[in-house]
């Protein structure tokens, strides 16, 4: 029997089913949606269940559909149907659609069953058409995701060939047919299982974890692009550390991240209760969604957050001097760790954007405990003018990165950064802490001082940039009057 919580759902797709139905062909709802269905999640709102999304979002989940119908055929049931459609996946046997509903605008994928094969070296799969829903679902990458709901009978009917009901059910993550044969057909899927136990908290079998172990290798044939999806999907699941434990323990990791695991045996010097590896997984957890942060502060960008806590000590094992306390400093840990996790970025394609903001978030991230004396305005003024716009996730991973087991040392920490947040706040309210700048820009200082584009001006903007860093807001009649008196000593000299 369809659990009553299916009902809004099976109404939302009747008119469309009936299409199919009355064509003579039969139309199954597969993947995620029928997979959440059964677990209790529904896709008829905004429940942040789709995979990958964190918890407060908006977004719909998409209909993945299944049917004997060939590309042809489906696009002709889907006229004066759906809002939209294209066709870019038509040659692998996919029909996108766009349909308004009840909820908003829904996205729908109807492909035709297929029993594809893959060779060896790639992950494009030789299609072959099928009439057979048990044969397509074989292919799919676990049991929990080769469940089908008929939408052209009269009562809708779960098709559940591999008992991925009761994988669900218990949570046990384990694939169709044999494991190697499902990774060979997609290696990502190697990755996406890390992904499925920390989303389902779920267990592996035994032969899909000795899979991993020995195929990782072929992960090596996946786009750099398909991995950076997969790994932001599965950092910014409410609960990430077990798939990426499973990841580093299969050797995984190591395909696609190899400065994680080398952190594993690295001992964390400020927390000695913990390696690095393990302090760093820590940090990731702590960084919440940001519909769970306190709602007075602003919010702030949760997954670029998470990337800068996974990278944020990465550079602990290559300063082994300052581990060892031969006095390597803050700052030459951050920028090794910057440069590591640039180059790593860099290779899984993320965007200019994103290599910039989380490599900065990795170079600033102890700046904080440089100021372990207190806050001056000036400090507070060049703590600010070095986040910039990153100033929220700097803050955000800066309390993140307190997990000693010290409460007094929690206490503490969690107190100087109320009062650094505090101090920028009361500063904010005398003076323009947004975009620190010189009171006095590049063209008042070429035409106060006569002199034209070039050096001389940078040098003298930085001149009044450190005032305004260790003074604040002068006025630009005094800015003016320093500015006179720094050029006419400078030339005198």
């Amino acid at each position: 029997m369809i659990p009553e919580r299916f009902q809004p759902v099976l109404h939302e797709l009747a008119p469309l089913g009936e299409r199919f139905r009355a064509a003579g062909h039969r139309l199954f709802l597969v993947g995620g949606s029928v997979r959440d269905l059964l677990a209790g999640e529904t896709p008829t709102g905004p429940t942040g269940s789709a995979d990958g999304a964190a918890p407060g979002s908006n977004e719909l989940f998409d209909f993945d559909a299944t049917t004997d119908a060939r590309p042809e055929q489906i696009k002709q049931l889907l006229r004066g149907w759906a809002d939209a459609t294209w066709t870019q996946g038509e040659r692998f046997g996919t029909i996108g659609a766009k349909k308004h509903g009840p909820h908003g605008d829904r996205l729908y994928e109807i492909t035709t069953h297929r029993a594809e094969s893959y060779h060896d070296d790639s992950r494009k799969p030789e299609v072959v058409f099928s009439d057979d829903i048990e044969t397509d679902l074989s292919r799919r990458d676990f049991t929990i995701n080769a469940m089908a709901l008929e939408l052209t009978t009269d009562s809708p009917t779960l098709v559940d060939p591999f008992g991925g009901a009761v994988d669900l059910l218990t949570r046990t993550l384990r694939t169709p047919l044999a494991p190697e044969i499902s990774f060979s057909d997609d290696p990502l899927r190697m990755l996406r299982a890390a992904r499925f136990i920390a989303r389902l908290q779920a267990t592996p079998v035994p032969e899909l974890v000795q899979a991993v172990r020995e195929m990782k290798s072929r992960l090596e044939i996946v786009s750099a692009e398909r991995i950076r999806d997969e790994l932001d999907k599965l950092i910014t699941l409410p609960h990430p550390s077990a798939g990426l434990w499973f990841a580093i323990d299969t050797g995984l990791a190591d395909m696609f991240l190899p400065e994680l695991p080398s952190m594993r045996l690295e001992q964390d010097p400020i927390h000695r209760h913990k390696d690095v590896l393990t302090h760093t997984l820590a940090v990731l957890e702590n960084v919440r969604p940001p519909a769970e942060q306190p709602s007075e502060r602003p919010s702030f960008d949760f997954r670029r957050t998470r990337l800068a806590a996974l990278f944020h000590d990465v550079g602990k094992p290559r300063t082994r001097g300052y581990q060892k306390g031969r006095g390597v400093t803050f700052h030459h840990h951050d920028a090794v760790g910057a440069r590591m996790t640039r180059k790593r970025l860099e290779a899984l394609r993320y965007s200019n954007d994103d290599v910039q903001a989380i490599t900065e978030l990795v170079a600033l991230h102890l700046r904080f405990h440089t100021y372990a004396m207190g806050w001056t305005d000036s400090a507070v003024r060049r703590y600010v003018r070095d986040a910039g716009p990153l100033l929220r996730e700097l803050n955000v991973l800066t309390r993140c990165d307190c997990t000693t087991r010290n409460e007094k040392k929690a206490l503490m920490l969690s107190r100087r950064m109320d009062d650094l947040e505090t101090r920028i706040g009361e500063l904010a309210e005398r003076e323009e802490l947004a975009a620190i700048r010189p009171e006095l820009n590049g063209g008042q200082v070429m035409e106060l001082l006569g002199v034209a584009p070039g050096p001389v001006v940078g040098t003298a903007l930085a001149f009044l940039m450190e005032i305004r860093l260790e003074e604040g807001m002068i006025g630009e009649d005094e800015a003016t009057r320093r500015l006179l008196a720094w050029w006419h000593k400078s030339h005198a000299e």
